[in-house]
C-alpha cells in the first residue's frame, strides 16, 4: 500500500518527463562524445544513440521565445528539451540527420550552439535590476555584455579546459560565484542610509536588529522617534535589513559596483572542488556595456588560455603557479581586501570525496 499513497504536494517524478530512449537506456550509457561544438552523442550498450544539441539561452524569457523553443523541439525531437542549470537549452534528438536543421533554425532566431566541453558554457546569473531588492549591480546586462565579448569561447573548443562563468548581483550571492572559474559579483560599499522619520512606521525594529548577520544594528532614538542606529564598522552590506525594513536603502550609484573572482569549481575531477577567491575588487558599473568589467574577463579568460595545461581548470593553474605569480601576470594590484581574515575560513568548509591528508 505504501507503493500506492497519493499526496498533494512536492513536483511529479522526474522519470514522467524523460524521453523514451532515455528510459529505455537508464543506466546503461556506455560513452559519450562530442561530434563537433554544441553537440555530443550518448551510445548505450543497446547501441541506441542520443544527440544533444546545446544552444546559449536568456535566463529570462517571453512566453514567445519559450513557445519559439517548443516549436522547433516538436520539429526535430518529439517535443524533448531540457535547461541545464546553467541556463543552456538542450535539444534531445535520436535522428542524427536533425542536428544540422536545428542549429540552422537556431541561428536563424539568435541562438549560437556551443558551451559544451573546452569552452564556456552560458552564464549563471541572478535578478539584476531587472527584480532583486538588494542588486548592487545588473545582472542580465552584465551577462549580455560579457558573453558577445567572450563569443568566440562559446562556439568553438579552442580552450584548454572548461570554463565555467557565474554572476551574482550582491553578497547574498544567489548565483554560483562561490564555486565558478570566473565570478562577477555585486558588491555595496557603503552602509544603509536609515530613514529615521519613516522607519517606526513601516519597520518591526526588533526584527530589523534580529536581521542583521553581524549584529551591526541596535535600536535608538533619533529626534524623539524610535529608530535604528548602525554600526559602520560591523557592517557587511548584505542588505538583510532592507529585505525586511524598507525604509534602510543601500543601493548607491557611486559606491556600488562589481568584484571579480577566480579560481572556483564543483568538479570533483583531477582536484577536489574549489571555492573562489577575489581577484579584482571593485569595478564601477558603467551601464549598458559595462566595458571595465568585459574587459578585465577577457584578459583573465586569455591568461588561463595560454597558460594552462590541458583540461586544467583555472583553479588549478593559479594553485600550481602560485597565487603571487597570478598577481604578478594579471597585473593586479594586491590590495587590503586580498586578505582574507574571516575567522571561520579555510578548512571550515572544505567538503569533498577527496582524502587530503
Amino acid at each position: 500500500m505504501a507503493d500506492e499513497r497519493r499526496t498533494d504536494y512536492g513536483p511529479p517524478h522526474y522519470e514522467k518527463f524523460l524521453p523514451p530512449i532515455i528510459k529505455e537506456n537508464y543506466g546503461k550509457w556506455k560513452y559519450h562524445e562530442l561530434l563537433k561544438p554544441g553537440v555530443m552523442v550518448h551510445v548505450s550498450e543497446s547501441g541506441a544513440k542520443l544527440f544533444t544539441v546545446r544552444a546559449g539561452s536568456p535566463r529570462l524569457m517571453s512566453v514567445d521565445k519559450i513557445r519559439m523553443y517548443a516549436d522547433l523541439a516538436d520539429k526535430y525531437c518529439g517535443g524533448y528539451l531540457r535547461f541545464t542549470s546553467r541556463h543552456n537549452v538542450e535539444f534531445l534528438l535520436t535522428e542524427q540527420s536533425n542536428i544540422d536543421p536545428l542549429i540552422d533554425d537556431l541561428k536563424k532566431i539568435g541562438h549560437p550552439v556551443g558551451g559544451i566541453a573546452n569552452s564556456i558554457s552560458a552564464i549563471v546569473h541572478t535578478q539584476g535590476w531587472i527584480h532583486c531588492h538588494s542588486a548592487a549591480t545588473d545582472a542580465s546586462g552584465v551577462v549580455k555584455a560579457v558573453m558577445d565579448d567572450l563569443y568566440e569561447y562559446f562556439t568553438e573548443t579552442k580552450l584548454p579546459g572548461k570554463l565555467r562563468i557565474a554572476l551574482a548581483c550582491c553578497l547574498n550571492m544567489c548565483g554560483a560565484v562561490h564555486c565558478s572559474d570566473i565570478a562577477i559579483l555585486g558588491i555595496h560599499r557603503r552602509p544603509p542610509k536609515v530613514d529615521h522619520e519613516n522607519l517606526y512606521k513601516m519597520c518591526e525594529i526588533p526584527n530589523v536588529s534580529a536581521s542583521c548577520p553581524t549584529a551591526a544594528i541596535r535600536p535608538a532614538t533619533v529626534d524623539g522617534k524610535a529608530s535604528v542606529e548602525v554600526d559602520e564598522d560591523r557592517c557587511m552590506f548584505c542588505a538583510n535589513c532592507f529585505t525586511v525594513c524598507p525604509a534602510m536603502p543601500l543601493a548607491d550609484p557611486l559606491n556600488d559596483g562589481v568584484s571579480i573572482w577566480v579560481g572556483g569549481k564543483v568538479s570533483n575531477a583531477r582536484h577536489e572542488p574549489m571555492f573562489s577567491k577575489l581577484a579584482i575588487p571593485f569595478l564601477p558599473n558603467n551601464p549598458p556595456r559595462w566595458p571595465e568589467v568585459t574587459s578585465a574577463i577577457r584578459k583573465l579568460v586569455e591568461l588561463w588560455a595560454s597558460n594552462a595545461r590541458k583540461y586544467e581548470r583555472m583553479g588549478e593553474w593559479i594553485e600550481r603557479i602560485g597565487w603571487p605569480k597570478f598577481f604578478q601576470m594579471s597585473g593586479i594590484e594586491f590590495q587590503k581586501e586580498h586578505i582574507d581574515d574571516f575567522k571561520h575560513a579555510g578548512l571550515t568548509f572544505k567538503r569533498s570525496t577527496h582524502l587530503t591528508f
